[in-house]
């Protein structure tokens, strides 16, 4: 008893304490082996020896409820925990354990990484790049195929990633009546389109606002143009591309000849929009950058196929070897048996 009475003493000393001039004992929990005190110190300059500071003591109920004078957000709090298990005092800050009722303990700020020297950045690139220097020039030839195909991996998701910002939403198509036409008026219009010598080029960027643009600007004076498509090595892209122009010029597909060109045809019933490219394409540069990094994506993808396949005849040709290795220690065991007999 005397050893609780005297920690208790301690404890009152400590929520008395000059330093904490301020504070206000709100909380005095008893149990059976332990007490909690818990302390709200509010930013005001309550005297403690004043009889202010009994008044508002007293009135600890009235503290918390009425939350326009001591507010949460200018209050810290700080909770002591006696223990006196086995008649041993114990004290702990900051750790009440059973008891909802508790006013929080503010959080500890989380501390941020220091940013690094200039030297420090160029130290840690070299490790790494020693690190990938060892891979590449491993004499377990698994160890080099792995860190590429893993190297390039990185790198599709990075492309991945840089072309999903390339990415138009497609507009919702504007109700247009379709025009309905002879098989004689397409004959003519296709003969007249292969003997004119006005074009529109679609090269290594693809469709984009300009290739529409001059769409128009050729239709100001001729009824067809004819598209050719330069770079289109894949099958059926010459097809996507003649969808992608009918939707965003509003013209009409007559032909798609074999050697890469497209006739379009204006229409009876045209008219000159006043914007003449579209929003839901990319300009200029912004094409040819996704074009770029389609480029390199395709050939990431190729590199993939062909490391996989070489994985996978190295593993099969360890396979093998680890299989004959084990015949020719079956028959060594064996031929000397064979000897005996």
């Amino acid at each position: 008893m005397l050893v609780l009475d005297y920690a208790k003493g301690i404890v009152h000393r400590f929520l008395r304490n000059p330093k904490w001039n301020c504070g206000l004992v709100l909380l005095h929990n008893q149990f059976s082996s332990y007490s909690i005190y818990v302390k709200s110190r509010p930013f005001l300059q309550v005297p403690y020896e004043s009889a202010s500071f009994d008044l508002l003591r007293s009135q600890k109920q009235t503290l918390l409820a009425y939350d326009g004078l001591f507010n949460r957000r200018y209050m810290s709090n700080s909770t002591i925990e006696l223990r006196t298990d086995d008649n041993v005092v114990r004290f702990a800050f900051n750790n009440a354990t059973g008891n909802n009722n508790v006013v929080p303990t503010r959080k500890e700020k989380k501390w941020k990484r220091a940013k690094l020297s200039r030297k420090a950045k160029v130290n840690e690139l070299r490790f790494y790049r020693l690190k990938a220097k060892k891979k590449m020039n491993s004499p377990n030839p698994e160890v080099r195929i792995r860190y590429k195909l893993e190297k390039a991996k990185r790198k599709e998701e990075w492309l991945i990633e840089k072309l999903r910002k390339y990415d138009v939403p497609k507009s919702p198509a504007e109700p247009y009546d379709p025009e309905i036409l002879t098989e004689e008026e397409q004959h003519y219009l296709k003969r007249t389109g292969e003997k004119r010598k006005n074009f529109v080029l679609v090269g290594r960027r693809g469709v984009f606002g300009g290739v529409v643009l001059n769409l128009h600007l050729h239709w100001k004076k001729h009824e067809t143009v004819k598209v050719i498509c330069k770079p289109c090595n894949k099958p059926g892209q010459v097809h996507e591309y003649a969808a992608e122009l009918a939707r965003l010029s509003k013209g009409i597909v007559i032909d798609v000849k074999p050697n890469n060109s497209i006739v379009l045809y204006r229409g009876k019933n045209y008219v000159r929009p006043e914007v003449m490219s579209p929003i839901d394409t990319l300009s200029k540069d912004k094409a040819l950058e996704k074009y770029r990094y389609e480029q390199s994506l395709e050939h990431t993808s190729e590199f993939i196929e062909k490391l996989e396949k070489e994985l996978e005849e190295y593993q099969k040709y360890v396979t093998r070897h680890k299989q004959k290795k084990d015949e020719e220690a079956e028959k060594n065991k064996a031929n000397p048996k064979n000897k005996a007999e």
